[in-house]
């Protein structure tokens, strides 16, 4: 980064180890920067012990969190809410939450946000693609019906995203403007093929489908970070998926097996994602 702005001192290994092997503690370099984490559930950490939020269901362990840690920042402000869409770092959520951006200031040093899904349906998605496995688990009923016509109604969705995401980091930078912004992805949701029906009710058909889906989000998070001169960091890893057993998943499945929301990332897998943010900034 730039040489005016203020730098995260501490070295990539003590970060990582801080992060990943004793997240509660702090690291015992000296406290730098201000750094302001945004996004939706899969940042704040819903039901992962322990929330401080109520109505923003976040966790003093998800990935932001652990990453505070981790770099002793001097001031950390987390406003990462369950629920959220680019439309609430402007707007008040749930009428009475106040917009993201107001967390942002001319000092603020870090910005991360993991934001995206929310805005494209991601529970919409969930819910109509378990319903419909029931009437044809071993086929792909989700794909046919969200690409009847033979246009794909999610990437469309996505292409139409694109630039309301531009759009938000333009606002970060307006607010934040010596501040090193990164972009964090969604981490490996499903399988690339297969799934798990029907612990996990995704018709086996449309595991893969629903896998390309996640990946193209990211890679519109990705072109969309490139394009707006930020930074992204990819959290997407093979073989800690819903389907994998307790102690190896990141994600949990529609029947947590740990202290997590369904078809959310566990402690587990914030430490995964705070390692790689660790490693980038790094």
């Amino acid at each position: 980064m730039v040489s005016e702005r203020r730098r995260f001192a501490l070295p990539a290994a003590v970060a990582l180890a801080a992060a990943l092997l004793v997240p509660s503690v702090a690291s015992a370099a000296e406290p730098t920067g201000r750094y302001v984490a945004l996004g939706d559930s899969f940042t704040s950490g819903p039901l992962i012990p322990n929330q401080v939020s109520l109505p923003c269901l976040r966790s003093d362990h998800n990935y932001p969190s652990l990453v505070a840690a981790a770099l002793g920042v001097a001031e950390f402000t987390d406003v990462s809410c369950g629920g959220a869409t680019t439309r609430d770092l402007t707007g008040h959520q749930f009428g009475f939450v106040p917009p993201q951006y107001d967390a942002l200031t001319e000092d603020t040093d870090l910005v991360t946000m993991g934001m995206g899904g929310n805005d494209v349906g991601f529970g919409e998605i969930v819910i109509t693609c378990s319903l419909l496995a029931v009437t044809n688990p071993a086929g792909a009923p989700c794909e046919k019906h969200y690409t009847a016509g033979g246009t794909d109604q999610l990437r469309e969705r996505f292409e139409q995203f694109a630039p309301t995401l531009g759009a938000a980091i333009d606002g970060i930078r307006a607010r934040a403007p010596q501040a090193r912004i990164v972009l964090v992805g969604y981490p490996a949701i499903l399988p690339e093929s297969g799934g798990c029906f029907p612990i996990v009710p995704i018709a086996a058909g449309d595991v893969s489908y629903l896998d390309g889906v996640e990946q193209a989000l990211n890679e519109v998070v990705a072109e969309q970070a490139e394009s707006h001169g930020v930074e992204y960091v990819d959290t997407f890893t093979r073989g800690h998926d819903v389907c994998q057993a307790p102690g190896t998943k990141w994600v949990e499945g529609l029947f947590p097996t740990s202290l997590a929301a369904p078809i959310h990332p566990n402690l587990a897998g914030m430490k995964a994602s705070a390692g790689a943010v660790l490693a980038h900034l790094g």
